[in-house]
């Protein structure tokens, strides 16, 4: 059964950094997109981040370009959303999704058929 195995998500100052982990389980990442979303409380799911490894492909929301980048490292099948200079408006539920999104749904959640457990992180003022 595909997994995704999150981690990597903590409490952390304004302007600081962190690195989410998206490990795979019974996939590799090389034919997928990885989609990184968050979830605030009382709001919907919100994209965030998006790499199509297969045609070298990024996309980022505008809130976090700039700040954010997504890797991976292939040896260990492991995604990652670095992430730097936060905000207490990154405040959220971070989720790495797979799948294999057209152009028109890659920032949406239909998107992308396995979803992680989500990981917190929380930027303080």
């Amino acid at each position: 059964q595909v997994q995704l195995v999150e981690s990597g998500g903590g409490l952390v100052e304004t302007g600081g950094s962190l690195r989410l982990s998206c490990a795979a389980s019974e996939i590799t990442f090389g034919p997928y997109a990885v989609g990184w979303f968050r979830q605030a409380p009382g709001k919907e799911r919100e994209f965030v981040a998006a790499r199509r490894w297969s045609v070298g492909t990024t996309y980022y929301a505008d809130s976090v370009k700039g700040r954010f980048s997504v890797s991976r490292d292939t040896a260990i099948n492991t995604a990652y959303l670095q992430m730097n200079d936060l905000q207490p408006e990154d405040t959220a539920v971070y989720y790495c999704a797979a799948g294999k999104p057209i152009l028109s749904t890659i920032r949406t959640v239909s998107g992308y058929r396995v979803w992680g457990q989500g990981t917190q992180v929380t930027v303080s003022s």
